[in-house]
C-alpha cells in the first residue's frame, strides 16, 4: 500500500473544512502515533476536522491513517511525510515540511512522553532538530538546484528521524502497569 497523494487529500481537507492542511494533519498524527500508542482515528479526527467530523474526507484520512501505522510499524523505511509533489516550487514544498514538522511536534505533546530534554540523547537531538526545520524556507540567495539539494536532504532526515523516534519511542508507548498499592510503574 501507498501513501495516499497530497494532491488528493488537500482536496478532501478543503472539502470538509478541516482546521488544517495535509502537513500538519499528518505530522500530528504520526508525533502522536510515536508518542503514545493509544492514538486513535477519533482522536486524530478530533484534531483536524471541526467538532471531529471529516464528512467526504474520512475514507481518504483513514486510509492515510492506516498507511501511516502499517509504514511507521514495519519498521523499514516505508514512512514518508505526506508532501506535495515535486512539480510544486520548492519554497511551496519546503513551508509544507515546516508544517509537517510544526504538527509532529504538536503530536508529540499530545502524550504524557516526559519533556524531550529527559529521553535518551540521541532521541532529544532529533525532535530539537526536526523543531529547528520547523522554520524552513527556501534560501532566495540559492540556486534553485541548491535549494532542491537542501529540500531533498532535510525531507530525508525527517524521514529517518521519524522512523528512529518511532523505533526508540516504543517502550513509552507500552501501557504502564499499576503497582498494586500506588501509582503507575516507572519507566526509568
Amino acid at each position: 500500500m501507498s501513501a495516499p497523494s497530497h494532491r488528493d487529500l488537500a482536496r478532501l481537507l478543503e472539502g470538509a473544512r478541516a482546521l488544517t492542511d495535509v502537513p500538519e494533519a499528518h505530522g500530528t498524527l504520526v508525533g502522536a502515533l510515536c508518542a503514545g500508542g493509544s492514538f486513535g482515528l477519533r482522536e486524530w479526527f478530533d484534531e483536524v476536522f471541526p467538532e471531529g467530523r471529516p464528512g467526504a474526507a474520512q475514507q481518504g484520512m483513514q486510509e492515510l491513517y492506516r498507511w501511516t501505522r502499517e509504514a511507521l510499524a514495519a519498521g523499514e523505511l516505508r514512512f514518508a511525510p505526506v508532501l506535495p509533489d515535486d512539480d510544486a516550487p520548492v519554497a511551496e514544498r519546503a513551508q509544507a515540511l515546516g508544517e509537517f514538522c510544526q504538527g509532529f511536534l504538536y503530536g508529540l505533546g499530545t502524550s504524557a512522553l516526559p519533556d524531550p530534554e529527559a529521553l535518551p540523547t540521541q532521541v532529544a537531538e532529533i525532535v530539537r532538530d526536526i523543531g529547528a526545520i520547523t522554520g524552513v524556507g527556501a534560501d532566495p540567495d540559492e540556486s534553485e538546484e541548491e535549494n532542491e539539494q537542501a529540500y531533498a536532504e532535510l525531507v530525508e532526515f525527517v524521514r529517518v528521524g521519524v522512523q528512529l523516534l518511532f523505533d526508540e519511542l516504543a517502550p513509552y508507548r507500552q501501557p504502564q502497569t499499576a503497582a498494586p498499592d500506588g501509582p503507575p510503574a516507572s519507566l526509568h
